[in-house]
């Protein structure tokens, strides 16, 4: 029986893609479906058909699962930011574990005894230190923040977020106070009006420091020293405010000019025993504690001795390579961004560590350079982009011949392509360890060590 928009149909939802929706059979044809749970029995209306597969919503649920749980966000589905918040972490890290496993296995050939227990967060909410809010206004004309929805640039406004720091939704609220009394318009991307574009906040969780910068089309805001005196008085855990200015019309949330308006303009973190400096530009790991137990987890499966060369490709800002300076003899860092490249270079200094030395340059060709330089590292850290590892650059770390590599990825299908391109170049699997740095979400972190054979 052909299938139609608008037909409702009673189906078990079976299992989730790696976008967090549920999977279901209907006529022998896979409907996606968001926010259902697996094991979940519902009525489900359908919504898009395609050749082979289709789309629905939920129109009644049935039976729920054992997984299900009520969920303590009213927009969660709509703001896009959750996948999972209706079904308990238990199930959701069960089902990260197995969506690596799977990938690893069936993608890459690995064998399923390497991969080790998920590691899962101590508390799943709460955690992120950065958010970039849209601004908006509300059907009553009141400047609002929130997030855009999926797929879509309309905000969802919002007055709170289990996800983001908490000390964000006292920032937010005198962010949008001192907005509407000074009756900002916010930026509207179809005619490149209006003035406000993004609130940008940043929290460091170990130092308790908190920055507040706004993103605007302009080089000024009307009233910055009221904005700053609103904040001061009202936010103890305030260290800078920063104004950056994006008059492009682009999609890209900040511009490169920041201006600081209090304070040092940025603020400071320690992660793994180091101290790092935050500014409005600077990568950091949106997930503090995690990112901790990632390194660590790093640092172990490098099997580092003290006198090794360890070569970091993709390197950001330093953190990873610089979590492990203090075992290696000579730490290299590469990394295609200027920026990052300075704070990586400002974040050796300021910790007093001297045997680093950073690379602006794409990674591949960083790579080749260095090979042809004579560089044998005994180990080497890759921590690319979700498309991972080019060929390329592969058969250069190859011809290096590394004893170990250890690569960290948010993308386990590309993870596992590139785990067969090293098997068939003389490197097999150790171990992988799934490790959740973004809860409730559908994106799951994986470290996994290759050793030459």
């Amino acid at each position: 029986m052909e299938m139609k928009k608008n037909d409702i149909y009673e189906a078990e939802i079976i299992d989730y893609t790696n976008e967090g929706s549920g999977i279901c059979k209907i006529n022998g044809i896979a409907v996606f479906v968001p926010a259902v749970a697996a094991g979940d029995k519902a009525r489900i209306r359908i919504v898009k058909t395609a050749k082979n597969y289709a789309f629905g919503k939920l129109e009644e649920l049935l039976e729920p699962s054992p997984d299900r749980v009520c969920s303590d966000c009213e927009i969660f589905v709509r703001c896009g930011g959750c996948s999972f918040r209706h079904i308990s972490y238990a199930s959701e890290l069960a089902f990260k574990r197995k969506f690596v496993a799977d990938a690893l296995t069936r993608i890459g050939g690995a064998d399923s005894s390497l991969i080790g227990e998920i590691v899962g967060a101590d508390t799943p909410d709460h955690y992120r230190n950065k958010a970039q809010l849209p601004i908006t206004l509300d059907s009553d004309g009141k400047v609002r923040v929130g997030f855009f929805a999926p797929r879509s640039h309309r905000v969802i406004p919002l007055d709170t977020c289990q996800l983001q720091a908490e000390v964000f939704n006292d920032a937010i609220g005198v962010f949008l106070d001192w907005a509407n009394r000074m009756n900002l318009p916010p930026y509207d991307e179809q005619t490149h009006s209006g003035i406000l574009r993004h609130l940008y906040l940043r929290y460091a969780f170990r130092t308790n420091e908190l920055m507040v910068c706004v993103v605007a089309n302009a080089h000024e805001l009307r009233k910055e020293k009221q904005l700053v005196q609103m904040l001061t008085e009202k936010l103890p855990a305030l260290k800078t405010v920063v104004l950056n200015t994006n008059t492009e019309k682009t999609n890209v949330i900040t511009g490169k000019q920041c201006r600081t308006l209090y304070g040092d303009g940025y603020i400071t973190d320690e992660l793994c025993g180091l101290r790092f400096r935050i500014s409005p530009l600077s990568f950091y790991q949106v997930n503090r504690d995690q990112a901790e137990r990632l390194y660590t987890l790093a640092s172990e499966l490098a099997g580092l001795k003290g006198n090794e060369t360890l070569l970091d490709l993709y390197c950001g800002t330093g953190t990873i390579g610089l979590s492990m300076a203090h075992k290696v003899g000579k730490l290299i860092g590469v990394e295609i961004i200027p920026q990052a490249i300075e704070d990586a270079r400002r974040n050796a200094a300021e910790n007093g560590i001297t045997n680093a030395e950073f690379i602006c340059a794409d990674a591949a060709e960083a790579a080749i350079r260095l090979h042809q330089r004579g560089l044998h590292p005994d180990c080497v850290i890759l921590d690319p982009p979700r498309k991972g590892c080019d060929s390329a650059l592969i058969e250069t770390v190859v011809r290096m011949s590394p004893q170990r590599i250890v690569y960290v990825s948010c993308n386990a299908a590309t993870l596992a392509r590139d785990i067969k391109l090293f098997a068939e170049n003389g490197y097999s699997l150790q171990q992988a360890i799934p490790v959740d740095m973004f809860p409730r979400t559908n994106h799951v972190e994986c470290v996994v060590c290759i050793q030459r054979k």
